[in-house]
C-alpha cells in the first residue's frame, strides 16, 4: 500500500508576496519533514481501514458489513475510506486477497522457510495485529464471497509455496505445511491458549518450526 510521493513544484523556491529573496528557502528546506507527516498518517489510516475490515469479516458476513462500522473500528470517516480505497467492494477485494500477506510470509530461503513463517504468524498476531493467512477459516461466513476468499488462498498461498518445492507430492506438502501454520494461528489467536500465548516466541519458535520444515522437505 504506496502513495505516489510529492515532490517540490518550480513556485517553492520563490518568495511570496512582501517576502525578501531567500525567505522561501527555510520552507523548501523544511519542506520534505513537513511532507512525510501526513504520508505517514495516511498510511496508518489505510493501516486501520484494512485491520478493522479484517476483523469484521472474521464476525460477519461481507453483505452485513457497511463501511459505517468498518470506519467507526477504525476511528476514520467513511468519505475517507472511499477515498483510500473507491468503494466497499475495492476495500474488500484487499482484504480477500493473499497476495500482499504471502509475499511476506514466504520471503526466506527454502532452508529457513519453516521458522520464518512460524515467527511471521505470531509476530503478525502479537505485534502486527493481524494474522497472515488466518481469515481463510472464516470462508463458510461469507457466503459466495467465501469462494473467492477459497480460491484466493489457494492460488496466491498454497499453490505458491508448492511452487516453491522440488521433489514428489509439492502441492500436498505445502498445502500440509500451511495447515500447521493454521493450527498455529487458531490455538493463538482463535482459542487463546493460555500457556501458548505465556511462552516467549522464541521458544514457540524453537518447539513448532520443525514440523513446518519437515513438511516443505522431500
Amino acid at each position: 500500500m504506496t502513495t505516489p510521493h510529492s515532490g517540490l513544484t518550480a513556485s517553492s523556491s520563490t518568495p511570496g508576496p512582501g517576502e525578501p529573496p531567500g525567505a522561501a528557502e527555510p520552507s523548501r528546506r523544511g519542506r520534505p519533514e513537513a511532507a512525510s507527516a501526513p504520508r505517514r498518517d495516511a498510511e496508518a489510516s489505510k493501516a486501520a481501514i484494512l485491520r478493522a475490515a479484517r476483523y469484521l469479516l472474521a464476525r460477519h458476513a461481507h453483505a452485513d458489513i457497511t463501511l459505517k462500522a468498518v470506519a467507526d473500528r477504525a476511528g476514520v470517516s467513511a468519505p475517507l475510506i472511499l477515498k483510500y480505497f473507491g468503494n466497499k467492494d475495492a476495500l474488500f477485494a484487499r482484504v480477500m486477497s493473499f497476495e500482499s500477506d504471502a509475499d511476506a510470509l514466504l520471503d526466506a530461503p527454502l532452508e529457513e522457510l519453516g521458522r520464518h513463517m512460524v515467527r511471521h504468524v505470531l509476530e503478525g498476531q502479537t505485534q502486527r495485529g493481524a494474522d497472515p493467512v488466518l481469515r481463510i477459516v472464516f470462508a463458510p461466513l461469507q457466503g459466495e464471497q467465501g469462494e473467492t476468499l477459497r480460491a484466493n488462498f489457494r492460488a496466491q498461498v498454497s499453490e505458491r509455496l508448492a511452487g516453491r518445492l522440488s521433489g514428489p507430492d509439492a502441492g500436498l506438502r505445502a498445502e500440509l505445511a500451511v495447515s500447521t501454520l493454521l493450527g498455529l494461528g487458531v490455538m493463538y489467536g482463535i482459542a487463546r491458549g493460555s500457556h501458548l500465548r505465556a511462552t516467549p516466541v522464541d521458544a514457540i519458535v524453537d518447539r513448532y518450526a520443525p514440523a513446518v520444515q519437515a513438511q516443505l522437505a522431500p
